[in-house]
């Protein structure tokens, strides 16, 4: 991957948080107790909101058109039979540094950084180490980019499910109409292939850094269930932000719910935060990585 495609990847990423910001962030309710660290910060400023506005519809209109079923089947089989690498979290975390947008003018934050800002924010608000450490892994599926995906769209985005009809509270609906799946005569029916309140653990959500991470993660780490839900749905706004797919979801996916509700201001609100110091904080998130994950992972 080219560095000049890693700073274009960055300026979307960033620019889907920001449209993100601007749509505002719903309350959690311990660990799951409403963020404190966020109080003073004013939530009506964000940088060059209309630019983008511009650059995040033509992103997710190419994420829309191409987050097909057929897609999302392929990548799931290809996740199970490749080993993209094997590398500890520090390093991993390290690698995600090289997606750095030198050119950007209005951030000088690294990956690491938004990571380590992200979970010292949590680590203020004096909540859990396993959420501390969430906080500091939570966006290294953005791996993927680095590990041959399509394009931007199979990475970054608020994600949705596929497989049954488009909700009309993801963002910018009406860039779906160049989506086959649109007009089969299956996966554009409100329950699609599901059955009602099936919950969410049996959907398949559109395929991206949070669903990759989750997969990685679920089965090579100790971290808690909570833990989990908020690495897999801390994208997925048009459910827990703007109450889609209540015709799926069961009592058990209340639990996710406060789960995510409760990471998302830290995830939203720390990249505003005073710089941190990596090789600074590096012995103390060691430290708490050896608790949750092995030495070396695979990617």
């Amino acid at each position: 991957m080219h560095f000049a495609n890693a700073n274009v990847f960055e300026a979307i990423s960033d620019a889907v948080d920001e449209v993100n910001k601007l749509k505002g962030v719903a309350s959690g309710t311990a660990w799951d107790a409403s963020s404190n660290f966020d109080n003073e910060k004013n939530k009506s400023a964000f940088r060059q909101y209309e630019e983008a506005c511009d650059r995040v519809k033509s992103f997710y209109r190419e994420q829309h058109e191409k987050q097909t079923v057929e897609f999302n089947l392929r990548v799931r089989q290809e996740f199970k039979k490749t080993v993209r690498a094997r590398m500890g979290i520090w390093e991993a975390m390290e690698k995600l540094n090289t997606l750095v947008d030198d050119s950007d003018p209005d951030t000088s934050l690294t990956q690491i950084e938004h990571l380590l800002q992200t979970a010292e924010a949590i680590r203020r608000d004096g909540k859990p180490e396993w959420m501390q450490v969430t906080g500091l892994v939570h966006d290294l599926g953005k791996l993927l980019y680095l590990f041959g995906s399509e394009g931007q769209w199979d990475v970054v985005g608020d994600t949705f499910v596929v497989g049954c009809k488009f909700s009309d509270k993801i963002i910018y609906p009406e860039t779906f109409s160049g989506n086959p799946d649109l007009h089969d005569t299956v996966y554009s029916t409100e329950y699609g292939v599901y059955s009602p309140h099936c919950g969410l653990e049996n959907v398949m959500l559109s395929w991206g850094h949070d669903e990759y991470l989750y997969h990685v993660l679920k089965n090579q780490s100790s971290l808690p269930e909570d833990a989990l839900y908020m690495i897999r749905y801390h994208s997925f706004y048009p459910w827990h932000r703007e109450g889609a797919y209540a015709h799926l979801t069961n009592a058990a996916d209340e639990r996710a719910l406060t789960a995510v509700r409760a990471f998302n201001p830290y995830d939203l609100y720390s990249k505003s935060d005073e710089p941190v110091d990596p090789e600074k904080l590096k012995p103390y998130y060691q430290g708490l990585i050896a608790k949750f994950f092995p030495e070396v992972i695979e990617w």
